[in-house]
């Protein structure tokens, strides 16, 4: 298989909290107003990308690892995960609050789901003025101050509510409290799995009048009760990977391109650029391969060189 930097057509995803950001900010091809979500990578049952450039269009992620495992994934990657692919790539539009949730860890994942646990991490890509995030409790709590503030709807003064602004970013582990709120556009990623449990919807309904399924009684040995630490300070040095996230299921780095800059990988992992602000060009083979705000990039781990030029502000994803 001749492999070379890989594109996925978007799945849309309409959310009652949805909007057209996805459209105006990032370019996406959405159709209606309520658009939450586009998942730019995944493997996730029913919702599995498909290659949109290239000799492999038309063919799906699932397709090109089976084919070839080790040059896609890479040789770690592979003999950890199997033909599985462990990320799952999304931007999300925030137009209304999300629900108030959480995730179980891949213990409790297994155990209930069969599925990986959902460790993540948001980089705010857009934010409008005084927009705010939900991450964890102000203090150390427990299931009885947790249900009794839940059955009085008043999680809000326990949970932490913080104000975020372009360029933030806040690492997730499972368990801990969150919601994305109001007015801002994330990029996320995360483990390969839709394994989330809605604490509290805010009352809302659909068009048909109808609530979302809440999900409090799994919720409550899901929940770390423990005060966290989310956000994340990172350096933004030029041309380098600049490391924001480095955890057991993916490491993230920042890379602010100005100019040109040569890429050597081992074939241990794929990795996956997000362009989140500029554009940017790949060079690889002969071949040049043109980004920009929004697109997301999967380069297989059998490309081992390639060059990068332009003027960007990408997220660099892989597994170590």
């Amino acid at each position: 298989m001749k492999l070379y930097p890989l594109q996925f057509e978007p799945i849309l995803k309409e959310r009652i909290w949805g909007g057209e950001k996805l459209k105006t900010v990032l370019n996406k091809p959405i159709t209606s107003k309520i658009t939450g979500e586009s998942w730019e990578l995944s493997t996730v049952e029913g919702d599995v990308s498909v290659v949109a450039n290239g000799e492999l269009k038309g063919k799906t992620l699932t397709d090109i690892i089976n084919e070839a495992p080790d040059e896609v994934v890479g040789t770690t990657v592979h003999k950890r995960f199997g033909k599985q692919f462990p990320l799952l790539f999304k931007y999300l539009d925030a137009r209304e609050d999300l629900s108030i949730q959480v995730h179980p860890n891949d213990e409790l994942a297994k155990k209930r789901h069969n599925s990986f646990g959902k460790t993540e991490m948001w980089y705010i890509m857009q934010a409008d003025p005084g927009a705010r995030i939900i991450v964890g409790f102000k203090e150390k709590s427990n299931a009885e101050e947790y249900l009794e503030n839940l059955k009085n709807k008043s999680l809000d003064t326990i949970l932490d509510s913080v104000t975020v602004k372009e360029g933030d970013v806040f690492f997730l582990e499972t368990g801990t409290v969150h919601a994305i709120g109001a007015g801002l556009v994330v990029a996320e990623i995360q483990q390969t799995s839709d394994i989330t449990y809605r604490i509290y919807d805010f009352d809302r309904v659909d068009a048909q009048g109808n609530t979302r399924e809440l999900h409090v009684d799994l919720v409550l040995d899901a929940i770390n009760y423990d005060k966290v630490d989310t956000y994340k300070e990172y350096d933004k040095n030029v041309n380098q990977s600049n490391t924001i996230v480095d955890c057991p299921y993916f490491t993230t780095n920042f890379v602010p391109l100005k100019g040109e800059t040569k890429i050597e990988k081992s074939g241990n992992t794929f990795t996956v650029y997000m362009c989140i602000d500029g554009d940017f060009e790949l060079s690889y083979n002969d071949a040049t391969y043109k980004y920009k705000k929004g697109d997301t990039v999967l380069i297989p781990a059998a490309m081992a060189e390639f060059v990068l030029s332009g003027n960007a502000s990408i997220l660099e994803i892989y597994i170590s």
